[in-house]
């Protein structure tokens, strides 16, 4: 004999809890930012920015990561007259779990003295234009979905949810 269930919502939902609105920034200035390809030279740079950024140094990461790499772009943001601003890294991949060829973007770091003035934007735009370039039409990323700062940033350069679903566990030792 069937047993009927009942599956109402009994109005509990968790309790949204909201950071105190923060003070508005300052308006910039606008500050000219130029967007290259990486050289040897930005390692130092792209260290310091990462560890102070993570906490955690990875020279020899870093140092793999910055040589040439096919359907690779690493690129360097400069502002304030040509100061270390930022960077960004993009590849493209083909076929991951299915899906055509896209751009994937793996990192945008950004100076924090020095957010808010479209360094992370231009450094989106100069790897989308890398990926366009290549006849690639769409570009992806995964982000910590607690990382509202990230999130917030894609967001505003057009990013939506993929159909893709991130699934992992913890692998006993």
């Amino acid at each position: 004999m069937p047993v009927a269930v009942d599956k109402r919502d009994w109005g509990r939902r968790p309790v949204l809890r909201r950071k105190p609105a923060g003070v508005p920034a300052e308006p910039r200035e606008a500050t000219p930012i130029q967007v290259r390809d990486v050289v040897t030279a930005d390692l130092p740079a792209i260290i310091e920015l990462d560890r102070r950024l993570t906490g955690v140094a990875k020279r020899d990461y870093w140092q793999e990561g910055i040589a040439p790499q096919q359907d690779r772009f690493f690129l360097v943001a400069q502002a304030g007259g040509g100061a270390f601003a930022g960077f960004s890294i993009g590849e493209i991949r083909a076929w991951e779990f299915g899906s055509p060829p896209a751009g994937w973007i793996f990192a945008i770091q950004v100076d924090p003295a020095l957010r808010q003035a479209g360094i992370g934007t231009a450094l989106f735009d100069g790897l989308c234009a890398r990926f366009r370039a290549s006849g690639i039409d769409r570009v992806r990323t995964m982000v910590d979905r607690r990382d509202h700062l990230i999130l917030s940033f894609f967001r505003a350069q057009g990013l939506t949810a993929g159909p893709s679903l991130e699934l992992e566990m913890e692998l006993p030792p």
